[in-house]
């Protein structure tokens, strides 16, 4: 009967150590996947972002070349009364369109340089989280476990 009880007494102890350590698994998978979760949230909110400024730039370049050919369509008629003008004109509207071009590549290369750094910003933070989380759980988990000094 008292081995019974003993032997009652040890297994109802191990069943309770196996259930907290399972609820702190639990805890600590709820917690990384919450992690996970954010960080996708925010790389999908990062990737909007750029896509939106990329955007942005493609509608002033688009914009740019639409108004030179309209400008160009006004000009026939300059070309036939003093052709070197023209031609001198041209030449500085070309140097400058590439001055634009190059200024909106600049910006695009920003733009994707900063989302990889907000980015990266974002990773390193979940990671930390989840590194945490899990020297957390080794800590209590080796203190469930450790036999207690009677």
């Amino acid at each position: 009967m008292a081995t019974t009880k003993k032997a009652e007494e040890v297994f109802g102890q191990f069943t309770g150590k196996a259930v907290e350590g399972l609820t702190l698994w639990a805890d600590a998978n709820q917690k990384v996947v919450r992690e996970l979760v954010d960080l996708s949230a925010s790389t999908a909110k990062e990737g909007v972002r750029l896509y939106a400024e990329l955007q942005s730039s493609a509608v002033e370049a688009l914009k740019g070349g639409q108004d030179f050919l309209l400008r160009r369509q006004a000009e026939w008629q300059e070309i036939q009364k003093d052709p070197f003008a023209w031609y001198q004109k041209s030449v500085l509207e070309g140097i400058e369109a590439a001055q634009n071009a190059f200024k909106i590549l600049e910006g695009n290369a920003q733009a994707i340089t900063q989302s990889a750094e907000r980015l990266q910003a974002s990773t390193e933070q979940a990671g930390k989280e989840i590194q945490q989380t899990f020297a957390s759980l080794g800590s209590k988990v080796k203190t469930l476990y450790t036999p207690s000094v009677n």
